[in-house]
């Protein structure tokens, strides 16, 4: 049976492994998982998406800002067609910059843990029998997650 586990990297993994070994579990494999260098990009290219939608609001304030626009530019000078489209790109440029800003501080609110150690996993190989003690030390030195694979 595997038995796969989560850790933040700590003195808790120490302890949980420490404990393993005592109980003559020594079929241990633990592999850190490396950091994200590069920022993720804002922008959504045609294989890959995650999301989150830049025109929504533009849309909506070009749609809304033609209205007004085109119904304002028949007592204007351009006519309501030239007042119809400006205002359709001046709705959908507000618009953008408001996602775009809600977007920057969104990121900026998600910790990416530069510099903190990230987590480790951890594959124990038992019997069954042991099974049941090997998740109850796991869950006794903190771990994030413990699934169990016969």
């Amino acid at each position: 049976m595997q038995i796969f586990a989560t850790f933040d990297h700590s003195q808790y993994l120490e302890i949980a492994i420490s404990k393993l070994e005592q109980r003559g579990i020594t079929d241990i494999f633990a592999v850190p998982l490396d950091n994200r260098t590069e920022m993720p990009r804002l922008f959504d290219s045609l294989h890959r998406s995650d999301g989150i939608s830049l025109i929504n609001k533009g849309m909506f304030f070009a749609v809304l800002f033609a209205v007004i626009g085109a119904s304002r530019g028949f007592i204007l000078e351009w006519g309501p067609i030239y007042w119809g489209l400006i205002g359709a790109g001046s709705g959908f440029l507000l618009g953008f910059i408001i996602d775009l800003i809600q977007v920057f501080i969104k990121r900026k609110k998600t910790k990416l843990l530069k510099g903190k150690s990230s987590e480790v996993i951890m594959i124990i190989n038992c019997s069954e029998e042991d099974s049941d003690e090997v998740v109850k030390i796991l869950w006794d030195n903190l771990s994030l997650g413990v699934a169990k694979v016969k």
